[in-house]
């Protein structure tokens, strides 16, 4: 059993229960807060349980002064306090270094899976990304981002110099689905820019993020750099309206809904990463060898996570030399998923009557038939607010598409484990990409195929931010190695890179350095 660390306040093996819920603390002013207010009883989401206690924080005054504590120059960039590079690169050695270690990364992975239940690996694999993303800041990982240029002027003396520029006041509401890896990347980026972020956790997995903090101060983060608080979307949404002319910049991972909300909120001055319908086109040229990898990658990109990740497979386009083979494959698949092992559990978002009211209303689409799935969970207990279905597919003619209605229909994001397949022939291709271009967000997609011309013909006609090709192409995943983001919207965050950073984190400022001689026979020019 792994021990608490050292920074931790919040126990998830042996705390964590309905006898002695935990407590949670915002971290305002440089202090971790007392409430003596309201608080809201979160439950377990495999019991319904009352484990968790999160403040209503109400009053977010502390917050508001430190956004404006900081100047819209931030707290450093390459002119000024240039030290904080070096700084913030020590604080991400040592926090790497702590989660290198095996209790804490356990610890971490626990505290994940109790509020987001899933897989132990999935859980893991969060920790283990943003390890690796904390080593590739260590050391002058965080200088490198300001990486600037300089081009030569007209004369001598003369020279522009591009700079990447902090906003300074920021603020970052951060998904359920991702309680670990998405805010501590969205976070790190933009201290590492130089901004002085408000962050505030979706409540639900608050727990996670505030732990995240007390391992950074714990590894030599100042608490004044930040303020992370609990309270309820509305709350922050009100606070955003009042002052937005003080924030700079508003970074948001969630619902489409919520993001053009902000977008108005802040009269376009946000970096968002919302729904993704998210597509995996499987090309005409069939190899039998394949296909069991192709099947497994399917299944894991629709059902993992129970398909709560904004990058999970919505849809396969499926050429006809593969539907065959291919959907039998994905019914053994899914029905290997159980409760039992977390490779299913409670659906956060949507409830049990949300999703069959759903399922039903794609069946009704001409033609459509059920695959698999379909079913409630049964035999748990999982609280009503939360859902549990089966790993489920429905495949729909792709004629059907062509009505509006049904379109808009087969392409609502049900935020669960759910997928839609839809079979092609040769000669459909233009209607393939047609679907695919008449769809709204561009988040990641799949290209299956060992065919370089149709990979091209594909990824050339498409816009999807984070897009897989090859035979081993898939939509999920979203490690430190790539930049991960939609594509097609100005307003897109990225995250993982160094480009992500920069992008979503600074801005681009030119200073033309004019130092030269002034010409001899230099004179006021005479007026015409």
């Amino acid at each position: 059993m792994a021990k608490v660390p050292t920074f931790a306040s919040v126990d998830p093996f042996n705390g964590m229960t309905s006898e002695s819920p935990e407590t949670l603390q915002s971290l305002m002013g440089g202090r971790w807060t007392e409430h003596n207010g309201n608080f809201v009883e979160l439950p377990d989401p495999m019991t319904g349980e009352t484990f968790l206690l999160t403040p209503d924080t109400k009053d977010l005054t502390k917050c508001i002064e430190g956004l404006k504590s900081c100047p819209k120059s931030g707290l450093h960039n390459p002119l000024k306090n240039p030290d904080r590079y070096v700084y913030l690169g020590e604080v991400c050695a040592n926090a790497a270094r702590l989660l290198a270690d095996s209790e804490i990364s356990d610890y971490f992975t626990k505290l994940t899976q109790r509020v987001m239940p899933k897989s132990w690996n999935q859980c893991l694999g969060e920790v283990e990304v943003t390890r690796i993303f904390l080593e590739n800041l260590a050391g002058d990982g965080v200088r490198f981002l300001a990486r600037g240029f300089s081009n030569p002027g007209n004369h001598i003396g003369q020279e522009s110099r591009g700079y990447r520029w902090p906003y300074g006041p920021v603020v970052i509401i951060a998904p359920f689905n991702f309680p670990l890896e998405i805010p501590a990347l969205q976070l790190m980026g933009a201290l590492a820019m130089g901004n002085r972020p408000l962050i505030k956790p979706e409540t639900r997995v608050g727990v996670v993020l505030e732990q995240y903090v007390r391992l950074l101060i714990h590894a030599g983060l100042d608490p004044n750099d930040l303020d992370m608080v609990h309270c309820k979307g509305s709350v922050i949404g009100s606070m955003i309206e009042s002052n937005n002319d003080q924030i700079r910049l508003v970074q948001f991972t969630g619902s489409s809904g919520v993001a053009e909300h902000l977008t108005e909120l802040m009269h376009g001055a946000v970096r968002i990463e919302d729904a993704g319908f998210d597509w995996k086109v499987i090309g005409p040229d069939y190899h039998p060898e394949d296909l069991d990898y192709v099947a497994w990658q399917c299944d894991e990109d629709a059902y993992n996570a129970a398909g709560q990740k904004c990058s999970a497979q919505s849809i396969i386009l499926s050429h006809d030399n593969w539907t065959s083979t291919l959907i039998p494959k994905l019914k053994i698949l899914a029905e290997r998923r159980s409760l039992d092992d977390l490779t299913l559990g409670p659906i956060l978002s949507w409830t049990n009557e949300q999703m069959l009211g759903h399922i039903d209303a794609v069946l009704a689409v001409p033609g459509a038939e059920l695959l698999f799935g379909g079913n409630v969970l049964e035999g748990h207990t999982i609280p009503d607010c939360y859902g549990a279905i089966e790993a489920t597919a429905i495949r729909v003619p792709i004629d059907a598409l062509d009505d509006d209605d049904n379109f808009e229909l087969v392409t609502t994001e049900l935020f669960g484990p759910f997928q839609i397949i839809v079979s092609w022939s040769d000669g459909e291709l233009p209607k393939v990409l047609q679907i695919l271009e008449r769809m709204s967000h561009h988040l990641t997609a799949a290209v299956v195929s060992r065919d370089i011309s149709f990979q091209n013909s594909v990824l050339g006609a498409t816009v999807n931010g984070t897009t897989y090709s090859g035979v081993r192409a898939r939509t999920t995943g979203a490690p430190q190695n790539h930049w991960f983001g939609p594509g097609g919207d100005p307003r897109g965050a990225g995250i993982g890179t160094a480009e992500a950073i920069q992008i979503t984190w600074s801005h681009h400022r030119e200073v033309i350095m004019d130092q030269g001689p002034i010409p001899n026979e230099w004179k006021i020019p005479e007026l015409k």
